[in-house]
């Protein structure tokens, strides 16, 4: 965390932050002192470590204090003014002061501030479209205003009709998440599910195959959005190809929220103007606490405001509480020029591979992260993932399209540039960065299991992880985690 990248960071400020967490350390410490010992090596692992895993961040002190306190007591199933519980008028204040900063910093009509995680989320979106689109038309027809005045032969003829509707989104191997249509997941399992994936030879997504398989398929809903794309989505033409069918547009912007918020994505880039329900998290590049928001259009909002008790329990007001604080700090001027270095980094990471001779997937990124096909290493992504840890470098293996070793094993190794730009790292370090891990990989051979060939096992050149250690040393004490704060 830099002064640069976070409002109100200096030394006042982290001295005020390192009393906090002293105090509440020797608090926990007190009960059980073997959490208060893993949480004071947990920072200390994350100062030591390059941390590239796309979807991790560091939440600002602020951020983070304001989770541990008595608002986590509080039970407040509901919405703002319409409570099932007595006394929760501080919860009110809460909640309407974390959408009011979600609706100002997107440009969104509605936000809705409960959902516990990203896929929390996308299952509210999910049964919000339904409730639109399929319940309440099936109750028209059935001259009724709610569900429980139903017959029971009525009822099991609507809820025959809500699970008999179709999704489209991403393939996992493409870059899709789970949440958008993977059978294995409960996404994959609601809904008659189709996948669009990216053109074989470039690894970009093909427009007009999408709209072919859209026109084709005709879902329900269209999903846009992606963990593991290192490009740019065209929201706007995403919406023509919806419209076309009548399909909803959902877009999930979990990966780059902080690109959306910071202004890097704009116009038909943005997806907010364009899709009628945006899910995303308020962790990753949007850096604050682990947790879920949705954004909707006013037709929507009615049925995403039941997301509890829909699907979700009693809203998290600690939690609400934290994304309150990092909305607001999401609205000011250095988030901006952070998300842009995200941006810029990322890009100095994927050029760093490409001079070095290292495969990556579409050549390049344009957006917070990069995907390394590591087989021109000779390398499954379990094998690169570990060798890499070993030498200091946190990372996380990824499926590339139509991988060979599947989503366990893999065969890539995805980067992102968000958490070391909060650390204050610049192009010329993700340069850097990316000099050592082609060294490490370069370094680490595939080894033998107990019945031949392992997709898991590998070995290391000798003094390779100490020289990539003691290298990414230097780049670490240069850009301190929550410099001067002290435990």
């Amino acid at each position: 965390m830099t002064a640069e990248s976070t409002p109100g960071l200096g030394a006042a400020y982290a001295a005020t932050a390192s009393e906090a967490y002293r105090a509440a350390l020797a608090v926990i410490e007190s009960v059980e002192p073997r959490i208060a010992d893993a949480t004071r090596k947990e920072l200390a692992d994350q100062r030591d470590s390059l941390k590239l895993i796309a979807s991790e961040n560091y939440a600002s002190p602020a951020v983070l204090l304001t989770m541990g306190t008595w608002f986590s007591d509080k039970y407040a199933e509901g919405t703002v003014g319409h409570r099932f519980y007595a006394a929760c008028q501080n919860v009110d204040t809460v909640e309407a002061l974390a959408a009011e900063h979600a609706r100002e910093l997107f440009g969104a009509p509605y936000a809705y501030v409960q959902p516990h995680s990203g896929i929390d989320a996308n299952l509210v979106a999910y049964w919000a479209i339904l409730a639109t689109r399929v319940e309440a038309p099936g109750l028209a027809e059935l001259g009724a205003k709610h569900i429980n005045d139903l017959s029971e032969a009525d009822w099991e003829g609507l809820r025959a009709k809500l699970g008999n509707q179709r999704l489209m989104g991403m393939s996992l191997d493409a870059g899709g998440h789970l949440t958008h249509g993977f059978r294995p997941n409960i996404s994959g399992k609601m809904f008659h599910q189709r996948q669009y994936g990216t053109n074989p030879e470039t690894g970009f997504i093909d427009y007009d195959a999408v709209a072919a398989a859209v026109r084709e398929f005709k879902p329900l809903i269209l999903v846009a959005g992606y963990s593991a794309y290192p490009r740019r989505v065209n929201f706007a033409k995403m919406r023509e190809i919806a419209d076309e069918v009548g399909a909803t547009f959902m877009v999930d912007m979990a990966h780059f929220a902080g690109l959306v918020a910071g202004k890097v994505f704009t116009g038909d880039e943005d997806p907010v103007p364009h899709a009628h329900i945006t899910t995303t998290t308020t962790h990753k590049s949007l850096r604050g606490p682990r947790g879920g928001l949705i954004l909707a259009t006013e037709e929507y909002a009615p049925a995403v405001d039941k997301g509890c008790p829909m699907v979700l329990g009693g809203p998290l007001s600690h939690v609400m509480a934290a994304k309150a604080v990092a909305l607001a700090e999401a609205r000011q001027p250095s988030f901006r020029e952070y998300a842009q270095a995200v941006a810029d980094n990322a890009q100095s990471l994927a050029d760093g591979f490409v001079k070095r001779d290292a495969g990556l997937v579409t050549g390049g990124t344009d957006n917070h992260l990069v995907l390394l096909d590591v087989t021109s290493f000779g390398l499954t992504g379990r094998q690169a993932e570990s060798a890499l840890l070993d030498s200091g470098i946190v990372t996380n293996r990824n499926a590339i399209p139509a991988d060979p070793n599947g989503a366990w094993y893999t065969s890539g190794i995805r980067f992102g540039s968000p958490a070391l730009t909060s650390r204050g790292f610049g192009a010329d370090d993700f340069d850097r960065v990316a000099e050592l891990v082609v060294e490490v990989l370069k370094n680490t051979q595939p080894a033998a299991g107990p019945n031949g060939p392992s997709k898991a096992k590998y070995t290391l050149a000798e003094g390779t992880a100490e020289r990539v250690h003691a290298a990414a040393a230097e780049l670490l004490d240069a850009n301190p985690l929550y410099p001067g704060l002290t435990l």
